[in-house]
């Protein structure tokens, strides 16, 4: 049986961390990255981890369809859904501060879908994969329209996804609290 968990938290709580520890002694695991460039330091605790369990990872930068990478490994780690949804909003529009509710929601559909097609992925080769992302619901609402809209579309796909994932945890100071 598949598992899919989401971690979320604030920056810098320990949500990759927990994420590589996750899947530390495993084998044939995919990380996808959705930024442009995975850090030095999670690529170094990556590579530490491989040496010290013996084991291979396949690390992929840069992911704009991550979709199509669920295809042959076992176990994968999506870092991140924020960036991912940043991604997106940023294909779909180019002004946010004059996105009509129905572009919104439009656009929130569209992340959740392509989740869900990963989720369903993992499911079908009966993998495992956890999916890290910004909990936005501790901050304030940003002046900026722009990151106003960032955080209100984050929040409900986290929602979302917390909703349809087995397993929910919250990282707070580099301690993870299992919420579902």
């Amino acid at each position: 049986m598949s598992t899919i968990t989401l971690v979320t938290g604030g920056a810098a709580s320990g949500k990759t961390r927990w994420a590589i520890n996750y899947f530390s002694t495993c084998d044939n695991v995919l990380y996808i990255h959705t930024d442009k460039k995975l850090s030095e330091d999670i690529r170094r605790r990556i590579e530490f981890n491989n040496s010290k369990n013996d084991v291979m990872w396949e690390i992929i930068d840069d992911v704009s369809d991550p979709c199509e990478l669920i295809k042959d490994h076992k176990f994968f780690i999506f870092d991140g859904l924020a960036t991912y949804t940043q991604r997106i909003i940023d294909k779909e529009t180019d002004d946010t501060t004059t996105i009509t509710y129905e572009q919104k929601k439009k656009i929130e559909a569209r992340i959740i879908s392509d989740v869900q097609s990963m989720m369903q992925q993992v499911e079908k080769l009966h993998g495992d994969m956890v999916i890290v992302t910004v909990e936005t619901g501790f901050s304030v609402v940003p002046e900026d329209p722009r990151l106003a809209f960032f955080r209100e579309v984050v929040g409900v796909v986290n929602q979302r996804i917390a909703n349809i994932a087995q397993e929910v945890f919250l990282s707070a100071s580099g301690i993870q609290f299992r919420i579902k």
